[in-house]
């Protein structure tokens, strides 16, 4: 773990306080817990993903990584995800660093270092680092691409109303203000394929359509979209797109340069487990110039990616996490990730739908969904189930409502244990026997 025996021996005396030890003991485990992530992924081998999924001496190893309070089952990580204790480590070295000064510790010094992690982020993302804003979460991202590109009073936007609810009414902002014109689309959940989603935008346009927003996975029933064919219908046209990435980065694997969007906004503490209030924005380098920063920037910064970073004075301790955060998604490996996701999220949806109280929202196609799960209830108001889930039985999960359904959403995470999942449906079950 990188500390010699005598080191140890002369920390460990009479005139050590208990903080240091803590310190010392933290600081040990969480070294080791990364060394644990990358063992583990070696000893996989050629293994594929799906074989891994089901694993359990795999993912223990995994789980060790985390410091997540046990009496509590968390399924509700589509919030926002614990970060791994080599995250944590770092948060807490930024913030002592910085209160040494603070302008000459984190201005002169760990600012300085956003460089680094930008880069970083680019390399894990696919894209040029001089496309890629560090923002403080998804709504601060795709904000910066819905207020900054011009329309005129008439033009259209063109979205879904499964999409996020602060993105739409963003848009409705610019409606009442500007006068332009919101125009969204529906689609059953769960579709019956990606082409049908794919056909419902392109039958949508009009030649009044300047601007698509669209997820690329719902945060309801995480429906994965056809981002790639999406985009370039709309390239085809003329028409600049903005994919709300928010559930997408380090859920499943993929490279923005795969998707050929003009915008990408996406939350870093929810599937990255980077610290609380990071995010990125992806820009393409032709559409900086033109698009405005949501907060004011100077003009000799119009074609610098980093005018979309302009926030005022902030911490550098969250943004310098990221580069942990990566490194620990790296060592694991998305592949792997994105299939233990899926395997315990049909394995309580494969479950209960046998119960004939119970509906499932999400597609069971893998490429059309991953880790988010919809359950939703015949003649059973999902709300009472939730909070006698929560009150009986410390399982959290989150209730949604649409327009259309009403239901929990179901999101473990790669520290959750199968044990975990199988105690909230037999729960669920036990509850629907008197509901």
């Amino acid at each position: 773990m990188g500390v010699g025996t005598d080191q140890m021996r002369a920390w460990y005396s009479p005139r050590m306080n208990r903080r240091s030890l803590f310190r010392y003991a933290a600081a040990a485990f969480q070294a080791g817990a990364l060394e644990r992530v990358r063992a583990a992924a070696s000893a996989a081998g050629n293994r594929s993903p799906e074989e891994i999924a089901k694993d359990e001496d795999f993912w223990a190893e995994i789980r060790a990584a985390f410091s997540v309070d046990r009496n509590i089952i968390n399924l509700n990580n589509g919030y926002c995800s614990p970060s791994p204790r080599p995250v944590q480590d770092a948060m807490r070295r930024y913030l002592e660093y910085t209160d040494m000064g603070p302008y000459h510790t984190m201005v002169a010094v760990l600012e300085r270092q956003v460089e680094s992690v930008r880069r970083q982020l680019a390399r894990a993302a696919g894209c040029d680092p001089e496309e890629m804003a560090i923002t403080r979460n998804s709504s601060e991202s795709l904000e910066n691409a819905q207020y900054g590109i011009d329309l005129k009073r008439g033009d259209e936007v063109l979205t879904t109303n499964q999409d996020y609810p602060r993105m739409l009414t963003t848009f409705r902002q610019r409606e009442r203000r500007e006068g332009i014109v919101l125009k969204t689309i529906s689609f059953p959940v769960p579709p019956p394929s990606a082409d049908d989603l794919y056909q419902r935008f392109e039958r949508a346009i009009t030649p009044r359509t300047k601007l698509i927003l669209f997820c690329h996975i719902t945060n309801r029933t995480g429906q994965i979209f056809p981002v790639r064919r999406i985009c370039q219908m709309a390239r085809s046209r003329g028409i600049p797109t903005i994919v709300d990435g928010a559930h997408a980065f380090s859920h499943f694997p993929y490279k923005i340069s795969d998707l050929d969007c003009d915008y990408y906004g996406t939350s870093l503490h929810k599937w990255t487990y980077a610290p609380v209030g990071t995010g990125f924005l992806y820009v393409r380098k032709s559409r900086i110039a033109s698009t405005w920063s949501l907060m004011a920037s100077g003009e000799k910064q119009a074609g610098d990616i980093r005018k979309f970073e302009e926030i005022g004075t902030h911490p550098a301790a969250n943004h310098n996490g990221i580069s942990e955060a990566l490194l620990f998604n790296e060592s694991l490996g998305i592949d792997r990730k994105a299939a233990r996701l899926r395997y315990l999220r049909d394995r309580w949806a494969h479950r209960l739908a046998e119960n004939p109280k119970c509906r499932i929202l999400h597609s069971a196609d893998p490429a059309q969904s991953c880790g988010i799960g919809f359950l939703a209830f015949n003649g059973v108001d999902p709300a009472k189930i939730h909070d006698a889930l929560w009150t009986k039985y410390n399982i959290v999960t989150a209730v949604m409502g649409h327009e259309g359904y009403t239901g929990m959403r179901i999101t473990p995470n790669i520290y959750t244990t199968v044990g975990e999942v199988d105690f909230f449906s037999e729960m669920v079950e036990k509850e629907l026997k008197t509901a």
